[in-house]
């Protein structure tokens, strides 16, 4: 045992030996480690979950979307308490949420239109009475409220999202583990968010 601990330093040490250590006059040589960011900037997710044309989208399939939406987001609080998700993770899968409702609203305020304009023309022909056609207005006003509310609520749950994310890269800034370009784009995103629309 002992002449094999023995061959096994003489054939090891060359070895050792040919390791080069930094030396401290080195410029590279640092002692002081630092942590990657533990948040990227994550850049638009909003070009990601842009709204899709209504043509292409079924409403029972946005329905069907937005319910397991919802059971993902009401799940993540208390997945953020025993440390499975981030707290990041939780406001996106409530801003989800609220993007799917915008994105439902508008679909289907998009079929109400679409109804309206058919009902339009067969009340011009005879074939619908006026009260028909009053109903199909009026459900078309509630799905115009609808679309306006859910927007209302995208833009100010983005807005908030965007404020936690400032907030979030300062407190990194401060303590080393972001950098200033991340604190300036999570700037930039709030002040595209406040900027009147067109």
């Amino acid at each position: 045992m002992l002449v094999l601990a023995t061959a096994v330093l003489l054939v090891g040490a060359p070895t050792l030996r040919a390791i080069e250590l930094p030396s401290e006059d080195d410029p590279d040589f640092s002692f002081d480690v630092e942590p990657p960011p533990l948040i990227q900037n994550r850049g638009d997710e909003s070009s990601a979950t842009a709204a899709p044309e209504p043509a292409d989208v079924d409403p029972a399939h946005l329905e069907k979307q937005l319910d397991r939406a919802k059971k993902r987001a009401a799940n993540a609080e208390r997945l953020r308490k025993i440390g499975a998700l981030s707290k990041v993770e939780v406001e996106q899968r409530a801003l989800r949420v609220v993007r799917l409702e915008s994105d439902l609203a508008k679909v289907r305020l998009d079929l109400a239109r679409e109804e309206l304009a058919s009902q339009q023309t067969r009340s011009a022909a005879g074939e619908i009475s006026k009260e028909d056609l009053a109903q199909i207005e009026a459900s078309l006003a509630r799905a115009v409220e609808a679309a306006q509310t859910a927007t209302a609520n995208l833009q100010r749950a983005e807005l908030e999202a965007a404020e936690a994310n400032l907030h979030r890269q300062q407190k990194l800034l401060v303590m080393g583990s972001a950098r200033k370009s991340d604190v300036s784009r999570a700037e930039e995103k709030i002040a595209e968010l406040k900027a009147p629309k067109n």
